[in-house]
């Protein structure tokens, strides 16, 4: 997970068509700092042009001694040998101009092949994803869609996949699978020093398609002593046993939907065709803006997408702002589904709205899986990815 270091929000963007999923952006050495603190498998640092010079060579410094495991790749706007001279005395890795993307991506390649040889095959961790589905307005079918999209990532067990409710007031994800968990989040609470996978896995509930479930706790009073820390290291630790950690959210912006939002790789935001809805997304999302949470990392999804009700999508993505990744129309076959507790995805993978999570599902796992989702092989995406490679920021890294 490459950290880049970029105070100018232009040039952030500009440079994530090089870095690799799930890659970190923040302002500061300082916060680079804090994000390496708390991420052991860090094994690259990028510093971005805007970053004075100076500094630059003082983060190469610093992680020569304190994080050997660290590579810096410094990227410069302008080359020249005093430059290149000062930041390889330093302990830089490499040295790359700013418009020449292919050599980012190959130093990025190199420091990451340095980080294994370093820690061997036994310290290099894979770490998997996590996909948060998200809406500011209850009632838009967001538990629906994030147990289908858990679902479809399975691909029929070739994928590690936990779905993890965090609706810890309403959390409706077992009942909609018809679980009966003996256990919850709520045994993880005051368990903060302690998450482990061990832990986690006397937590889990398995639903019958090889999906694990960490199930919301079954009052709502227990919210309250659930803390956002705890969150941050249930998804991390559960990032490194699954392959994909899909994270269903309350509809609001509390503390707990904050830390599952500043651990995603992949954020799903769900609007429908009314308007209360949709200016609500658009609040949500200019929030999301200002914290830098997700950017570079959404996929819109307009569920319920139907024709006659007097907004079209190219109207939803003028107002939004962004394109829209999936679509799926009101159809009582998916309501029937997820009252007989067998999802639709599970139920009936021919249904197009069943194509279409699995599309989206293809685009966040940046493989075809619509083949094994739905009858219709090689169907085309309701919404392709709007961009090839997503990229993610951190509320932390503002």
């Amino acid at each position: 997970m490459p950290v880049l270091v970029e105070p100018e929000n232009p040039t952030v963007s500009s440079l994530l068509s090089a870095l690799p999923p799930g890659s970190h952006a923040v302002s500061s050495p300082d916060r680079m700092h804090a994000w390496i603190d708390s991420h052991p498998d860090e094994y690259v640092a990028v510093l971005g042009p805007d970053l004075l010079l100076d500094a630059a060579i003082d983060v190469c410094e610093e992680l020569r001694i304190a994080r050997p495991t660290v590579s810096v790749v410094l990227v410069r706007d302008t080359l020249d040998t005093a430059v290149l001279t000062r930041a390889m005395k330093a302990g830089a890795r490499d040295v790359v101009a700013g418009d020449d993307p292919a050599s980012i991506d190959a130093a990025i390649q190199r420091a990451h092949q340095l980080h294994v040889a370093l820690r061997g095959p036994a310290g290099a961790v894979r770490y998997g994803k996590v996909v948060t589905v998200f809406s500011p307005k209850g009632g838009v079918g967001k538990t629906t869609i994030a147990v289908n999209l858990a679902l479809a990532l399975t691909e029929k067990g070739a994928h590690k996949v936990c779905l993890v409710d965090l609706d810890l007031a309403f959390g409706d994800v077992a009942i909609t699978m018809q679980l009966f968990p003996t256990h919850s989040i709520e045994q993880a609470i005051g368990s903060e020093e302690s998450v482990d996978q061990a832990m986690l896995d006397g937590l889990l509930t398995r639903h019958k398609d090889s999906l694990m479930v960490l199930a919301a706790p079954a009052h709502p009073d227990v919210r309250e002593r659930v803390t956002p820390i705890l969150i941050s290291r249930i998804l991390r630790t559960l990032k490194e046993e699954f392959d994909y950690v899909v994270v269903d959210t309350a509809p609001t912006f509390d503390d707990i939907t904050l830390t599952a939002l500043d651990e995603t790789d992949e954020c799903v935001i769900l609007a429908t065709l009314d308007v209360p809805t949709l200016k609500n997304v658009k609040v949500a999302l200019e929030t999301l803006d200002l914290l830098n949470i997700s950017k570079g990392h959404r996929h819109l999804l307009l569920n319920r997408a139907d024709d006659a009700v007097g907004i079209t999508p190219d109207k939803v993505e003028d107002i939004l702002g962004m394109p829209i990744a999936a679509q799926i129309s009101t159809d009582v076959a998916i309501a029937a589904a997820t009252n007989a507790g067998t999802p639709i995805v599970a139920d009936n993978p021919g249904h197009p709205s069943s194509i279409a999570v699995g599309n989206l599902a293809s685009s966040l796992a940046g493989e075809s899986l619509t083949a094994e989702v739905g009858t219709e092989r090689g169907a085309p995406a309701d919404g392709d990815s709007h961009e090839s490679r997503k990229r993610r920021f951190g509320r932390k890294g503002r």
